[in-house]
């Protein structure tokens, strides 16, 4: 799917425990300003892994790397609806920017081309799941659709947030519970 674009100065927070000492940078005995950003992208990434497994998601080889505000993710979804949830959980936290998806699905890449692909949206102020709806289907009844193929990064159709990028389910896509 390559890069996606994210408000990175929105989202979930991540919690990168306490279980490193923070050290002050620079000096003899003290690690450089990179060393200390270094090992702040590599607890990020780690508590990145933590949260896609805590949703129950089970991406074969599942790996993140952050780089500054950019996540890449590697590993084997299911399925492409699984590919985009896990991309979108990544990048839907706060500091993140960019996620460049390298998943694959199944046994190899899939490219734009595949049907089930579903699109990205990014939720502006005054937004709702109806107003969405309206606006990809023609209909504002059909907002449970992009509900149910956001779960579970979404517990509450109410709680959307400017910024924040949902997945919107092509219209082919049989609507399924995660």
């Amino acid at each position: 799917m390559g890069l996606i674009q994210f408000a990175k100065d929105v989202g979930r927070k991540l919690r990168l425990g306490d279980d490193e000492p923070q050290q002050p940078a620079g000096g003899a005995g003290h690690p450089s300003t990179q060393q200390v950003q270094d090992l702040h992208d590599r607890r990020r990434a780690a508590a990145l892994v933590k949260v896609v497994e805590q949703m129950g998601f089970k991406v074969q080889d599942f790996s993140v790397r952050v780089d500054g505000d950019k996540a890449v993710v590697k590993g084997k979804a299911a399925s492409q609806e699984e590919r985009e949830k896990v991309a979108l959980l990544v990048g839907n936290h706060e500091g993140i920017g960019s996620v460049d998806d390298q998943m694959t699905v199944g046994g190899g890449a899939v490219g734009a081309s595949y049907q089930g692909q579903g699109q990205f949206y990014t939720v502006v102020k005054g937004d709702t799941l109806s107003k969405i709806a309206k606006q990809h289907y023609g209909d504002a009844n059909a907002y449970n659709r992009i509900f149910e193929a956001n779960r579970p990064l979404l517990k509450d159709a109410d709680e959307i947030y400017p910024g924040q990028v949902l997945r919107i389910p092509a219209q082919t896509e049989a609507p399924t519970r995660a």
